[in-house]
């Protein structure tokens, strides 16, 4: 006879795993910015979105819920809350300024014919996160929060203000790490990438965030893909 218990497992495993994430909540948030010198000189390259080229100054990647062992939520019950970018329509000029879309809609940079898409990209990211931050912050909470995080500290500054300037030059991780711990309070996450020659570079600032996502706070656990983004680096001009 087959047992209640045995039913049950079984149904569990048919779940899809979006739905399974939903009933375990997240512990904070990465808050995670790019330079966009650094998603341009890669051999993919980048597009501009129809507003024309961003300013020059670190972009919002996204607003990621995490877990303190390091593994995160994704793409939680999408279905029963889809992106709608009516939601958002008052915060889209400052998205635009601060959340611009930089890869181009048709995979890859073609004559300058292809423009980024904004919505796609802040589609990806509500749907890939922000509906697994749904039981705290609704659509339109989710991106006036990672919006008003990004107001409250310049990142650009705060590395100019210590030498460090996107000049084609190479910077220690250490002095950058240093400069943000200072103004900010907290040791970020530092990841690099390589530009078309190869050269690291750097890319992504992570700090983390309390779960009502207006609170910087002690990052629990950095980016795995910051370990071996150590020594100099090259801050790129955009």
């Amino acid at each position: 006879m087959v047992s209640i218990k045995s039913i049950c497992i079984k149904l569990l495993m048919l779940l899809p795993l979006s739905n399974i994430w939903v009933s375990r909540d997240f512990d904070f948030f990465y808050f995670v910015q790019q330079w966009p010198g650094s998603f341009c000189d890669t051999k993919k390259s980048c597009c501009f979105p129809l507003t024309g080229k961003p300013v020059a100054n670190f972009s919002i990647h996204g607003l990621w819920p995490n877990f303190n062992d390091g593994s995160y939520p994704s793409s939680c019950n999408i279905a029963e809350n889809p992106f709608n970018q009516s939601q958002i329509i008052d915060l889209v000029p400052r998205a635009e300024k601060s959340w611009a879309s930089l890869s181009c809609a048709g995979g890859s940079k073609k004559e300058n014919k292809t423009n980024s898409d904004n919505e796609r990209f802040w589609k990806h990211e509500w749907d890939k996160h922000g509906t697994c931050s749904y039981s705290v912050l609704d659509e339109h909470a989710y991106f006036e929060a990672a919006l008003n995080l990004k107001d409250q500290f310049d990142l650009l500054q705060i590395l100019q203000n210590n030498g460090i300037k996107p000049d084609g030059n190479l910077y220690s991780i250490v002095n950058i790490s240093e400069a943000i711990e200072q103004a900010i309070g907290f040791q970020p996450g530092i990841t690099c990438n390589r530009d078309a020659l190869g050269n690291r570079q750097l890319n992504e600032i992570y700090l983390c965030v309390d779960k009502s996502a207006s609170n910087f706070i002690e990052c629990p656990i950095l980016p795995k893909s910051g370990k071996s983004c150590t020594g100099f680096v090259e801050f790129p001009i955009f």
